[in-house]
């Protein structure tokens, strides 16, 4: 049996309640016994008049009397116990069926949970699931962001007045993070609580361990704060197997979302890769075709990087790499889309720009990425090339070779500098590339 099945079958009976249940049916056999003893000494008693002489019948009456008092007794205290081991019975057999309920919403929760792409959809799963299981409860969801120094609120629901779930926790001030177990924040109680709590509102907080590793926390309090600590510890059960099954969902979800990562991603500087690159490109020309807007290209790489790595080591060389990625990203709108092409090489889409306004933004690009030269103490500077559908190129397949003709023709000029594609005939081109900025 798996550590969630046997958990739950504990829920919410435990092993002193099996136990007294185990000792009053072996009262209620001992008493039957002497029961059935008594009624033998009654019956060998009355058979005994007829062979003993009358002068014993006074005797033989007064042990038969004393014999059906006990058996009178003996019965009303066996129905007392059989009463109370009855209740038991049926509390336990209530207990079960609950037990059984709760598995039943807790396997129908995972098979759920194993459908949830999104940490979203995980948490509405979750969601519903303690709604039913726990319908006088509040609870919390929080889950670790990327960098692992914080956890974010994902969701909260039916949490009771006076309650105000924070956006963030830090996992240094939570008691059940550091121990990896179940912390019933009571101050009403006296108890130890968390740094985070700063309500006077009685929980119990659960981590969300899998594989080794916490990946979140699920915070539970009851709607009545009236004998809340009680009631927190005897739920203690219950919210860890709900945190055992979200934990599984939240590690699957991570883990799958560090594969989507890796396959879209450069792992040095964390731009999108080549493959992205064109699954976008095609995505946002078809788009602007559809629309009527253009679709601009910038391609840059960047000048004598292969000089810089041999003079000052790869290590320099990826330290730039990461910096040129970061100021790119600072300069760029979020609609646009960064990536790295290959080697030093680096490619931007602009959906909706067309070809003079990418020559500007490259123009601005170029000189953020000038000024890294005096934190990295050696000359950084990039040569770009600007091509745009439907300016200088009809697809998505012509404008990257398009300007990556324009960059050559920027590396030959001199370097450090903006150089535009040929635009087409019938799209006030010139006819040659056009050289925007030269550099120094």
């Amino acid at each position: 049996m798996s550590e969630f099945e046997s958990g739950m079958a504990s829920v919410p009976y435990d092993t002193d309640e099996r136990m007294q249940l185990r000792r009053g049916n072996a009262l209620l056999d001992r008493l039957h016994m002497a029961s059935l003893a008594a009624h033998a000494l009654v019956a060998l008693t009355v058979a005994s008049t007829l062979v003993v002489a009358d002068i014993y019948h006074d005797d033989l009456a007064w042990i038969a009397l004393v014999a059906l008092l006990a058996i009178f007794l003996m019965h009303l205290v066996l129905r007392r116990i059989a009463l109370s081991v009855r209740a038991r019975q049926r509390e336990y057999s209530r207990a079960n069926h609950e037990s059984r309920i709760q598995i039943t919403e807790l396997f129908a929760m995972t098979d759920m949970l194993q459908a949830a792409e999104t940490y979203d959809d995980a948490s509405a799963v979750l969601m519903a699931t303690a709604r039913r299981l726990l319908p006088r409860y509040g609870a919390a969801l929080y889950v670790f962001n990327n960098s692992r120094d914080r956890l974010d609120l994902a969701k909260s629901w039916d949490l009771p007045d006076g309650y105000v779930a924070p956006e963030t926790l830090s996992p240094h001030n939570c008691w059940a993070l550091k121990r990896g177990k179940p912390q019933v924040n009571a101050p009403g109680e006296a108890t130890l609580c968390c740094a985070h709590h700063a309500s006077q509102s009685a929980t119990v907080e659960i981590p969300m361990m899998a594989c080794g590793q916490v990946h979140g926390l699920l915070i539970l309090l009851p709607e009545d704060q009236e004998g809340a600590f009680e009631r927190l510890v005897g739920v203690r059960r219950l919210g860890r197997a709900l945190a055992d099954s979200m934990s599984l969902a939240l590690s699957n979800i991570a883990l799958r979302e560090k594969l989507r990562t890796q396959s879209l991603r450069d792992p040095l500087t964390g731009l999108y890769n080549r493959r992205y690159m064109e699954d976008a490109l095609e995505r946002f020309v078809s788009l602007g075709a559809r629309g009527g807007a253009s679709t601009a290209v910038i391609m840059l790489d960047l000048d004598n990087f292969k000089t810089l790595n041999d003079e000052h080591g790869h290590a320099k060389g990826d330290a730039v790499l990461r910096d040129v990625a970061a100021q790119l990203v600072g300069g760029l709108r979020p609609s646009d889309v960064l990536c790295r092409y290959g080697g030093e090489e680096l490619l931007a889409i602009l959906p909706d720009c067309g070809l003079d306004d990418a020559m500007e933004k490259a123009e601005q690009l170029r000189e953020r990425i000038e000024l890294l030269s005096e934190a990295h103490a050696c000359r950084i500077s990039a040569s770009f090339g600007v091509g745009a559908i439907p300016e200088t190129a009809t697809s998505a397949a012509d404008v990257v070779p398009i300007a990556d003709a324009a960059l050559y023709a920027a590396k030959k000029g001199g370097k450090n500098r903006v150089c535009a594609a040929e635009r087409r005939a019938g799209r006030e081109g010139g006819a040659a590339p056009r050289l925007a900025v030269t550099g120094r």
